[in-house]
Order: C-alpha cells, then structure tokens, then sequence
C-alpha cells in the first residue's frame, strides 16, 4: 500500500437553504428588491437548525431576507454560530426594471421586451437586469472559488431559489433551461457535495427537502 492511498479524501460539504418566505402580498418581482422574510414558522426554522452541522462555516447573499433566516435558524439552535459571511456572487437574480412590479405589469409596459424574455426566460435577461443563464454562472464561480478556500469544510449558505439552482446546474451538468425546471421551496435543504481527489467532482444528496424530512 503506497502513501497515496492512506491520503484521506478531502470533502466539502455544501447545505444550501432556501430562505424563509417573502412578505410580498401584491405578488411582485422581488428577485434583488430588499424585501423582509417572515421568518414565524417555529417547527420549520427548528427542525432545519436542528439538521445543520455545528462546526460549519455561514454564509449569506447580501439581502435581508437571507440574512434574517439565517438569524432565525441560530435562535433554534443556540450551538450554532452567530456571525456569517456576506458573499455577494449569492445573491438573487436580478430583473432590473422589473423588480417591484408583476409579469402582467411589465407585460403591459413593454410587451415586445415581455415577449422576448419568455420566448426563452433561462437566457433572455429582463430590460436592465440579467439572465438566469448568468446567475448560473457567477454561482458557480463562486462555488468553485469557496469550495477551494474552504476545501473539507461544512459550508452553509442561506440563499435564493435561483443561486441553488445554479448550484444544482453546476454539480449536475444541467444546463440553464433544465435547472429553472427545479423546484426550491422557502425553508428547504439541498445537499451537494465536493470531492478534492483528482480533478474534481460533485454528488447530490438531497434537492428541495422539507423540514420534517431532514
């Protein structure tokens, strides 16, 4: 037996959180828009912390609503940390003119814009904003760029339904039209994680599991 094979693998393990749902009763586009979470379901924030590795690092997107989920989880669970890292490439999508308004909306404003984008929604970027196509990749750079600083960490990210998505496309191979079929609830655990030996490679543990279901 050589030295090589006594090397222990090196893994790092990402748990992606949706946050909590988004106060939002006029059902606007709220992608970037700095919108509050409601973060009240107990047995939901509970039986998530209750899941999450203790010795983990944290990281957020730059917007509220994560960051308040993030804090409802350490209530639940006083073990876990309390500081987290903003990391801005984790971030939502962002539909530029269109946040803060309804599809019908935007439709009625520029419906030659609102065609195009639909025509294909996983590569059309909205007027001023962008694509989902992008998302993807700015998420899976900054996947790759953490997950090598970080490597044989616990790392959980609370985030977006669209930057777990593209978490998702990168472990997968999945391209952008195929990963927006993905359903990401609020409060819901994906888990995917990253193997160091060679060049590299990803498995899925788990996609959109509910709380209750850990």
């Amino acid at each position: 037996m050589n030295a090589m094979s006594l090397t222990p693998l090196t893994v790092t393990r990402w748990w992606l959180i949706r946050h909590a749902p988004v106060h939002n009763p006029d059902n606007v586009i709220c992608g970037s828009s700095d919108r509050e979470a409601d973060t009240g379901n107990r047995a939901a924030a509970a039986a998530l912390a209750a899941s999450l590795p203790v010795e983990a690092l944290w990281l957020t997107s730059p917007l509220r609503r994560s960051r308040q989920t993030a804090q409802a989880l350490w209530t639940r669970n006083p073990r876990l940390a309390d500081t987290a890292v903003v990391e801005p490439a984790l971030a939502e999508q962002d539909f530029g003119d269109w946040e803060g308004i309804s599809h019908d909306t935007a439709a009625i404003r520029d419906a030659e814009a609102a065609a195009r984008f639909w025509r294909d929604p996983a590569r059309h970027a909205p007027p001023g904003g962008e694509s989902f196509a992008a998302v993807m990749d700015r998420t899976a750079a900054a996947l790759r760029r953490l997950t090598g600083v970080h490597a044989g960490r616990d790392v959980v990210a609370v985030i977006h339904a669209g930057t777990i998505r593209g978490a998702l496309a990168l472990a997968l191979d999945l391209t952008p039209e195929a990963a927006l079929r993905l359903r990401i609830d609020p409060w819901s655990l994906t888990r995917i994680d990253h193997y160091h030996a060679g060049t590299g490679s990803w498995s899925v543990g788990g996609v959109n599991a509910q709380p209750g279901t850990f």
